[in-house]
């Protein structure tokens, strides 16, 4: 059901089922993890109404919820720092369930073997979840933030063009095309004829357009 990539790593999809609602991957070398990437594989969804918390546990030095997987956020990239400082407590209703904690793997010496692990609970219990951790997300003992975008970078979400209009863009566009091939002096009507060259010409010529920049020349050749 879930996937997991530490940059630099091979794809994981060792996933270990602690019970039914609780399974973990284990991170090896974790010290060197900077960035993970969680995603569902796309093969089971969650059932309605459900989610899951994103977990992630370093033996002896504590533990935080980095976010959350659902239907609609099917995937998320966290950034892990790699610098940790003694326990400190979770924000208020934040705990990282036992089935991580108490989950036991394979270990090399000289290096930490971490666990991400996923909650599956109500999208509501998540939604208060994450609403209880720092607004900016405060580094708490493992110093592990989630990236984020400012706000101010993002672009404009533009609104889907309206499926008639640009039909009718389109229609015009290769009116006037076709017009440009009819001798001056001559009036284009019901009964006026077109060399199917011509059409195809406009084709090749509109397919190649669309593919180098999009549909946005239709709106400056009004």
């Amino acid at each position: 059901m879930f996937g997991c990539c530490v940059a630099g790593r091979l794809l994981q999809t060792d996933l270990q089922q602690v019970d039914e609602t609780h399974a973990l991957f284990e991170i090896p070398a974790a010290e060197k993890v900077n960035h993970v990437c969680v995603f569902l594989l796309g093969t089971v969804p969650f059932p309605d109404g459900f989610g899951a918390t994103v977990h992630f546990f370093w033996p002896g030095k504590g533990s935080q919820v980095l976010g959350m997987l659902s239907n609609d956020k099917p995937s998320a990239i966290f950034r892990l720092r790699s610098a940790f400082s003694s326990t400190s407590a979770p924000p208020s209703g934040v705990s990282t369930p036992s089935a991580f904690t108490s989950a036991t793997f394979s270990s090399t010496p000289g290096q930490v073997t971490a666990i991400l692990g996923f909650a599956l609970e109500p999208l509501e219990a998540i939604a208060a979840q994450l609403a209880s951790l720092p607004q900016n997300q405060t580094p708490n003992a493992m110093n592990i933030t989630p990236t984020s975008t400012p706000t101010s970078s993002l672009a404009p979400i533009a609104k889907p063009a309206d499926p008639s209009m640009l039909a009718e863009k389109i229609a015009k566009h290769l009116f006037n095309y076709i017009a440009g091939f009819v001798p001056a002096g001559t009036n284009v009507g019901p009964e006026s004829t077109v060399s199917m060259g011509v059409i195809a010409r406009w084709y090749e010529s509109f397919i190649g357009k669309v593919r180098a920049g999009g549909v946005g020349f239709l709106e400056r050749s009004e």
